[in-house]
């Protein structure tokens, strides 16, 4: 067999053979001539106008026409060109389809090739061997899983500094908004921006400090110190909150199953505190209480005030305490959550590019201390630079620091009254007792006029003899009520020695002018060493305003035009917040497990218009089940309304228990 009787290649260019690259013919018409069954066409649809135009316009009008030449030949062109067209368009959109069909097929041709080179497929072979119970891909999955998650976070750390940039350009200032997110906000217990002292037109003092909740920790924090009966009694007590929960969850579906009203929140609420009874009772000498349920009351009663560490005296490796705290150590209940938070805010820092040089992890304290830098000398530093405090606190903690902090400001208090009689008793020795040098002087010099000229004639007393209840530093003070009592701010203490401070410095400005006796210094000095120490008290956090969680310290300096650290800072805490706290939830939207809305009885149905007509139509196709409709919709309707499939807007009669359910 020749060269010549060999079938031509698909690469062959040629417009007329069959298949050919740029051929109009293919091998799947078989043959058919295309340009007749064109021509055939065009000359049927040119002849029907020509017929309809013929039939329909006068004779001199037709002659009129065909001046320009003949008006068939005309239309056989506009119908031949604009087929052309629309056939061109077909056929370029039908290959393009068909090239990408045929491109997938290919990839996953090639694919299933290469799978042997590759695990992709192992997962399936091992499910189609044995099944998931004798190959278990969790770990494999688990791995993909932390990549997937350290990409995204990666890629979320970076939106986070984009949007930090473009909230601090917009607002072209450094404010909380821009270094704490909405989210966040709520945690917030202080945040202040100032100057720094050293250099105030260069450089800010940022203090920020974050309270997170017990309740809003996602991994629960216990001290050291805590008793291993305390926290047996919490893991109990968790365990009565879940079985309870899942009770209210029946009860709701039960509900909605009958079609009747949802629980509100006050009924769960009050069902709840109805359904602790079942599990516990209040009864501790009872070893059959209910209490002793999940855990006997010998049991308990050998827990009895055993801590962190037991006496390697009285250790006995076979004692049933000592075994039950090494299953509550097993599971490392006790340390879990402060590591965690220890862990998530190293990690965030490292991969943030926040090196630290010094780290002071106080774990039988539950206190962590992280520094930049490792000098504390505020001199040495340079202006760029963060110190962070976690600190978790109980509430006994909390009692304390409040009552140091009330002793801390009624020191200061005293302090600034001491320095104010000091300045007081110099400047009255200073005056002269023969000319008026303030408002007194001259109101003891008119006092005898006053008396004589006004009050005798009026009978009013006079100002000496009035009680005077103002001081004139600060305004009158309202009573304390339980709440002030219980949480005292201390804002109208602290306006009124921030006040004596700044008029005694005005009034030594006053008395010496341009002069500075040795009194003038040792006085400013004072009075300068106990404003600096005052506002750093202030600058610190009331603990009067915190509740039991993390407290979160954060001291920053950074430049006002670079921002380095402040920006930085933002993108850690706010991944920090989102790593450890669960955040603001509002259990009144959290507590439905099936809204109303999305158990309707139209979901499944048809809507008809009124006419009679389509009402028919309507009740002739195949209606699905009825559904359990809401009590709140409920109402009587007549009988004729009562068609399968379609929904009336007058017809609400509940249906009964027995009907389908859908839920969505």
């Amino acid at each position: 067999m020749g060269a010549i009787d060999l079938p031509k290649s698909p690469n062959v260019f040629h417009p007329e053979k069959p298949s050919a690259v740029g051929s109009r013919n293919s091998l799947a018409q078989e043959y058919r001539d295309q340009q007749a069954e064109v021509n055939l066409l065009l000359e049927e649809e040119t002849n029907k106008v020509i017929h309809h135009l013929t039939a329909k316009l006068p004779k001199d009008v037709l002659e009129r026409l065909d001046v320009m030449g003949g008006l068939k030949e005309k239309l056989y062109n506009y119908f031949n060109q604009n087929f052309q067209n629309m056939f061109n368009r077909y056929m370029v959109t039908s290959e393009d389809e068909m090239v990408k069909k045929v491109r997938n097929f290919v990839d996953r041709e090639e694919t299933k090739v290469l799978s042997r080179y590759t695990p992709k497929e192992i997962a399936i072979l091992l499910d189609e061997v044995g099944g998931a119970d004798k190959f278990n891909t969790g770990e494999i999955e688990k791995s993909v899983v932390n990549m997937y998650g350290h990409l995204q976070g990666h890629i979320q750390r970076g939106v986070n500094e984009l949007e930090t940039h473009t909230n601090s350009i917009l607002r072209q200032k450094t404010d909380t908004g821009a270094f704490v997110r909405g989210e966040n906000a709520y945690s917030i217990v202080k945040c202040a921006f100032k100057d720094n002292q050293r250099k105030p037109k260069t450089v800010t003092d940022v203090k920020l400090s974050v309270n997170i909740l017990d309740s809003e920790l996602i991994s629960p924090i216990f001290h050291y110190q805590v008793t291993v009966e305390y926290l047996v009694k919490d893991l109990i007590a968790k365990h009565i909150i879940d079985s309870i929960d899942k009770i209210i969850e029946q009860v709701k579906d039960e509900r909605i199953d009958q079609g009747q009203e949802e629980l509100s929140d006050s009924e769960i609420i009050f069902t709840k505190m109805g359904k602790i009874e079942s599990f516990t009772d209040d009864d501790t000498d009872n070893a059959k209480s209910k209490r002793y349920t999940f855990m006997a009351k010998t049991l308990m009663e050998r827990l009895h005030d055993l801590r962190a560490e037991i006496d390697p005296e009285s250790f006995d490796a076979l004692n049933v305490r000592e075994n039950i705290k090494k299953i509550i150590d097993m599971e490392n209940i006790r340390n879990r959550g402060f590591n965690t938070a220890i862990n998530s805010i190293t990690s965030i820092l490292d991969t943030s590019k926040m090196g630290y040089q010094f780290i002071e992890n106080l774990k039988n304290g539950r206190e962590l201390i992280i520094r930049e830098y490792e000098d504390t000398d505020l001199a040495n530093l340079p202006d760029e630079r963060y110190s962070i405090k976690m600190r978790y606190f109980d509430n006994a903690q909390l009692i304390e620091d409040r009552k140091a902090y009330d002793v801390q400001l009624k020191s200061f208090e005293t302090e600034v009254q001491h320095l104010w009689d000091v300045l007081e008793v110099i400047y009255m020795e200073k005056k002269s007792g023969y000319k008026v040098e303030d408002f007194e002087d001259l109101a003891k010099k008119s006092k005898d006029k006053i008396r004589k000229n006004i009050k005798d004639k009026s009978g009013e007393p006079m100002y000496e003899d009035t009680a005077k209840v103002w001081d004139e530093i600060s305004f009158v003070k309202a009573a304390e009520t339980e709440v002030e009592k219980s949480n005292r701010t201390y804002v109208f203490e602290k306006d009124r020695i921030r006040t004596r401070i700044i008029r005694m410095r005005d009034r030594m400005k006053k008395m010496y002018d341009y002069l500075y006796p040795i009194e003038r210094r040792v006085m400013e000095d004072r009075l300068a060493w106990l404003e600096s120490e005052y506002y750093r008290f202030d600058y610190m956090i009331n603990p009067y305003h915190l509740q039991p969680g993390i407290l979160l310290d954060v001291d920053i300096t950074s430049i006002k035009r670079k921002k380095a650290t402040l920006d930085a800072m933002a993108n850690v805490l706010n991944e920090f917040l989102h790593g450890v706290s669960k955040g603001f939830a509002d259990a009144a939207f959290a507590s439905f497990s099936r809204r109303r809305s999305t158990v309707r009885e139209d979901i499944n149905q048809s809507f008809s218009s009124v006419a009679s007509s389509e009402e028919e139509a309507a009740a002739a196709a195949p209606a699905p089940k009825a559904i359990a409709a809401p009590k709140a919709s409920a109402s009587k309707a007549p009988a004729k309304n009562k068609k399968k499939g379609v929904v009336d807007s007058k017809a609400k009669k509940k249906p009964s228990r027995g009907s389908g359910l859908t839920e969505l």
